[in-house]
């Protein structure tokens, strides 16, 4: 991937100075009841089998919305000059920006950038305390992703997916997950909470995912026709990514059987296949995965 003398974002903030611990906090529920550890855990397992966003999995089993944390996280800073991930990360930033901005302009509609913060360890964000295990996430209470580059190290060694064009994707799909909450998307969705089942919101849940993948792959198929930044490989890199964090490989290979009706973001051919419908079409129109009766 050339991304190298890239413009790079001015929206990226650097929180990792200090770690941003909890402090006596701790996870807070609406009402003020804490959450212990063993709440966590289960939270954590459930993001990393089931592909469930550890924020909301803590607000059901706490029986409340999530409040957000009192403790304080680090100050946000720009990241160091010198730092060469850092720096990838605000360059793919700076692109989608670009990207989105025009897509966004050509239906008239303003695109609003979204932050990216880089932390270490914990972070406190408008959805909850952020925690490292829980990946990178999008907060739509605060229209920031949220990513520990440290992920990217779990990616490559734990999950089968090297390549910097693996981390792209990962930060664009994200990114997607802006997109959708800018249309819209996101707040209709999870207005349908409670009034559907588990196994119908899970449904749901997986269209927003493989929207996301799509609108990842939009974003793949515009720089790479203005500038020509991507190499021999890289798609398949992106492609080998969707398909490790697949719900069907990811249960396969953590429990040894895989269970649909748990499914949250799609099977690995799912991911796939919306991944390359917007790389091949470069147009979110095409990414309408609430319009389709087979995924």
């Amino acid at each position: 991937m050339k991304w190298e003398g890239q413009r790079q974002s001015d929206n990226v903030e650097d929180r990792r100075a200090g770690g941003g611990g909890l402090g006596g906090g701790g996870i807070r529920l609406g009402g003020g009841r804490g959450i212990g550890l063993g709440t966590i855990v289960i939270a954590v397992i459930a993001a990393w089998i089931f592909g469930i966003n550890p924020l909301t999995v803590l607000g059901l089993l706490g029986g409340g919305a999530i409040e957000a944390p009192s403790s304080q996280s680090a100050p946000a800073q720009r990241p160091p000059a010198n730092d060469e991930m850092a720096t990838f990360v605000a360059t793919v930033l700076a692109d989608t920006e670009d990207v989105w901005g025009a897509v966004m302009r050509s239906g008239g509609v303003q695109y609003a950038q979204p932050k990216l913060v880089l932390f270490r360890g914990a972070v406190g964000t408008a959805c909850g305390t952020g925690q490292s295990a829980m990946g990178p996430f999008y907060c739509p209470g605060d229209q920031k992703v949220y990513l520990d580059m440290g992920f990217f190290d779990t990616l490559r060694s734990r999950m089968g997916a090297p390549g910097d064009f693996a981390q792209a994707y990962v930060i664009a799909h994200e990114v997607g997950h802006h997109v959708q909450n800018l249309l819209g998307i996101t707040g209709k969705v999870d207005g349908m909470r409670g009034r559907v089942s588990e196994q119908q919101m899970n449904a749901l849940s997986v269209r927003v995912e493989l929207q996301a993948d799509c609108c990842a792959g939009v974003w793949t198929h515009h720089p790479q026709k203005g500038k020509g930044w991507l190499e021999r490989g890289d798609i398949e890199e992106a492609m080998n990514a969707a398909a490790q964090i697949g719900d069907d490989t990811l249960q396969r290979k953590t429990q040894g059987t895989v269970v649909p009706e748990s499914f949250t973001h799609g099977t690995s051919a799912q991911r796939q296949t919306w991944f390359r419908r917007g790389l091949e079409s470069g147009s979110v129109q095409q990414c309408n995965t609430f319009d389709t009766r087979t995924l």
